[in-house]
């Protein structure tokens, strides 16, 4: 019953997408499996409501032709349930159970990936140092190509920066 009241609360819409399991595939053969699930679940509950005894002495009281209701009678003591080899379904299962785990293993190691990404980049981040303190020896170390534009245009005799006048306007006294 306590997996019933989870499954209730689980937002799977958001688990997916948090994920990361873009793969339709994956998400379109788990959608199938709750549904069917769901489906089985229902059929279940509306089984296990239904009366499951016949009451043949109210037929008798009630019909006149009795060879009908002994029949009946002699048909439900003569049944038998037949029973079904589910190893195939069970072999479904585990395999539709196998690639699951699979495909979560693989999501756990992506997701894993993108945290130690993501911590180094905060600690990065955190250990930078405040813009106003750069110097502009270490901005050319970090960036060669910047280096590189400010020489060429001190070569060709250029010392404004184009679109610089059109973004911030003209500071000049005069």
């Amino acid at each position: 019953m306590a997996s019933k009241a989870v499954a209730a609360t689980v937002d799977f819409a958001r688990i997916y997408s948090s994920l990361g399991l873009g793969k339709a595939e994956t998400i379109a053969s788990l959608q199938a499996f709750r549904k069917r699930h769901g489906d089985a679940q229902r059929i279940h509950a509306q089984l296990a409501a239904q009366p499951t005894t016949v009451d043949l002495a109210h037929y008798r009281s009630v019909l006149r032709n009795q060879a009908v209701v002994d029949e009946a009678e002699k048909l439900l003591r003569d049944f038998k349930p037949v029973t079904y080899d589910v190893n195939a379904h069970i072999k479904a299962i585990e395999t539709f159970e196998a690639k699951a785990v699979a495909k979560a293993k693989e999501t756990t190691e992506k997701i894993d990936a993108e945290l130690k990404d993501l911590q180094a980049t905060l600690a990065n981040i955190e250990e930078a140092r405040p813009f106003e303190d750069l110097t502009s020896e270490e901005v050319g170390k970090a960036h060669p190509r910047i280096v590189e534009a400010v020489e060429t245009m001190i070569k060709k005799g250029k010392w404004t920066v184009p679109g610089y006048k059109e973004k911030f306007g003209d500071l000049s006294l005069m």
